[in-house]
């Protein structure tokens, strides 16, 4: 049933202007529209909500990837992504190339980000 619908990615923040400085010109995603609780970005057909959750005392971003993109080259993504300031994350127990880049044991390139609220995003190559 659900496979057949368009799917809606849901991203916490707790502050909407620099979220949104870093999803459209950063990341590039399209934005749509702003109300109270959400921002609405269009990310290749995909509706990206960036939920405002300021009032979430005890909010944690969550510590593994919350939102994704399969990319054609990784390494090139990362480099462009680099130019715009994006900072790629490592992680203990990885072997992850000079960019940022791990290969999975299946053949995958990944590498890893965060959003200014600290939410890990990442770029695949498969």
């Amino acid at each position: 049933m659900l496979g057949k619908v368009d799917l809606i990615a849901f991203v916490p923040t707790r502050d909407f202007q620099t979220s949104r400085a870093f999803y459209e010109h950063v990341l590039g995603l399209k934005f749509i529209s702003q109300d109270l609780f959400a921002m609405v970005f269009g990310a290749n057909g995909v509706m990206v909500r960036i939920v405002n959750v300021s009032n979430v005392g005890d909010f944690k971003p969550f510590p593994f990837t919350l939102l994704g993109w399969h990319v054609t080259n990784v390494e090139d993504a990362v480099r462009e992504l680099a130019t715009r300031g994006v900072v790629f994350e490592r992680f203990a127990g990885l072997q992850q190339d000079a960019q940022g880049v791990w290969q999975s044991p299946g053949g995958a390139k990944v590498a890893w980000f965060k959003d200014p609220d600290g939410n890990v995003l990442s770029v695949t190559e498969f």
